[in-house]
């Protein structure tokens, strides 16, 4: 390996031409979602009303790779393959010898890793003749990446943002509406479900559960319709590895390879999508690698939710998955990471992480920021709060292998840029940005209301 070198690329013809799914590879199955109304089974065919075929087919597989469509590679070529980048800088400041890698997600158009699954949700709906795509988005990256997807194909896309989001960040709005979008903030007066809440509090700040009734039910009540999610399902979780799978190649390339893959956590897409493909050889040849899903202390899902089933949004529309939660009832605070303002999880992270087969923590705002901040000094990118969740976890890895004398290699998605997020830098940077953390209490009276 050449020292000097900071960044790793893939030419075009060597991105990965599948995704994979990690089903394939659990040891324990996953548990079957249920129907929301019968709390049976769910059958496939019901899920026709939101979901294209090909997705309901991608949602149930169990081979263990995913082509990709050549339709999809080719708007992939895009931007893809993004760079792998080694901190040198970071790595010096810490004092650590520690390598610490990251994957450059925010080199995207939507500058997020959202854009990965946004594209061939949008392929398979307009092969299948739908007009239109619903969706929710909390930060405004996932909502972003599906407005672009949906002007790449000629689709309309609605997206209801959650209100608190809708207001701090605007350049996230505008964004979305600048590829055509109609973005509304969530609760809204558009659906019973937004209704339904503002009529318990006007003042709703709103949440990714909420945003996400108000979506299907909009998607279910109109034939051209379909709705999009951005995280936590089966076949989003698919999508993203691509980001995990390129990693691998880059690695390979200058004879790495990580002993701690970190990604922060909200539903688990980007999480998954760095560190599913390592966790293969973990699960195959019991290869001995770490994977830390980092969450917020606002919302600490994994870290102190309960794996149980529950809906995926807060009207009970969704299918029940058997997932960790800290309840769907559960509003969190307003915090800076809106992205990760979710009260469930992936069912298969969860199910890895219910297995011991991966880690979790969670952080508060301030500290995350203190680490976002050390970051952009040190390697010129402004982060995502979302991603900043990993840095902090990275720079704690680091600091611990300088404090026992050891070498570690650690590998980071940074999962989208933080231009959009200057307010929350703004709050900190002044002193006003608060802490916050979720009382057992609180939680335990969320998960009093589970199904």
């Amino acid at each position: 390996m050449r020292e000097e070198f900071y960044k790793v690329f893939l030419a075009e013809d060597e991105i990965p031409k599948s995704w994979y799914n990690i089903t394939a590879d659990l040891k324990t199955p996953l548990d079957p979602p249920l129907d929301p109304s019968t709390k049976e089974l769910i059958d496939p065919n019901k899920l026709k009303a939101i979901f294209p075929e090909e997705l309901i087919k991608q949602e149930m597989a169990t081979n263990a790779f995913v082509p990709i469509p050549e339709e999809v590679l080719e708007f992939y070529k895009q931007y893809r393959p993004t760079p792998l980048i080694r901190a040198k800088r970071l790595e010096k400041i810490l004092d650590t010898p520690a390598k610490i890698f990251y994957k450059y997600e925010g080199a995207t158009p939507s500058g997020s890793h959202k854009l990965n699954t946004a594209i061939p949700q949008a392929y398979y709906n307009k092969r299948e003749g739908i007009k239109r795509l619903a969706t929710e988005t909390g930060a405004g990256q996932w909502g972003s990446a599906l407005a672009i997807a949906c002007s790449f194909f000629g689709l309309d896309c609605t997206v209801y943002m959650v209100k608190v989001s809708y207001n701090q960040k605007p350049y996230r709005r505008i964004l979305m509406e600048t590829f055509g979008a109609k973005v509304i903030p969530s609760p809204s007066e558009f659906t019973e479900a937004g209704r339904r809440i503002l009529a318990q509090d006007p003042n709703s700040p709103g949440s990714l559960g909420i945003a996400i009734s108000e979506a299907v039910e909009d998607a279910a009540t109109h034939s051209d319709t379909n709705y999009a999610l951005g995280s936590v399902l089966n076949h989003v979780i698919l999508h993203q590895t691509i980001i995990g799978e390129e990693a691998k190649l880059q690695m390979e390339k200058i004879d790495e390879y990580p002993d701690i893959v970190i990604g922060c956590c909200g539903g688990g897409s980007n999480f998954a999508g760095i560190s599913f493909p390592f966790l293969r050889d973990k699960l195959r040849n019991g290869k001995n690698v770490r994977a830390i899903a980092v969450e917020p202390a606002a919302c600490p899902t994994l870290t102190k939710g309960q794996f149980a089933y529950d809906y995926g949004d807060v009207a009970g529309l969704t299918p029940l998955l058997k997932m960790y939660t800290v309840g769907s009832q559960f509003i969190p605070p307003s915090i800076h990471a809106g992205g990760l303002r979710y009260h469930g999880d992936s069912p298969i992270v969860s199910r890895l992480y219910k297995d011991g087969i991966i880690e979790a923590r969670a952080y508060k705002q301030r500290e995350v920021f203190e680490a976002a901040i050390l970051f952009a000094k040190s390697e010129g990118i402004i982060p995502a709060p979302e991603s900043s969740h990993a840095i902090k976890a990275a720079i704690d890895e680091a600091i611990k292998a300088r404090e026992e004398g050891v070498k570690k290699t650690i590998l980071i998605s940074l999962s989208g840029h933080g231009h959009f997020d200057l307010a929350a830098y703004e709050n900190y940077l002044s002193g006003r940005l608060e802490d916050v953390e979720i009382s057992d209490e609180d939680i335990e009276k969320s998960l009093s209301k589970l199904p």
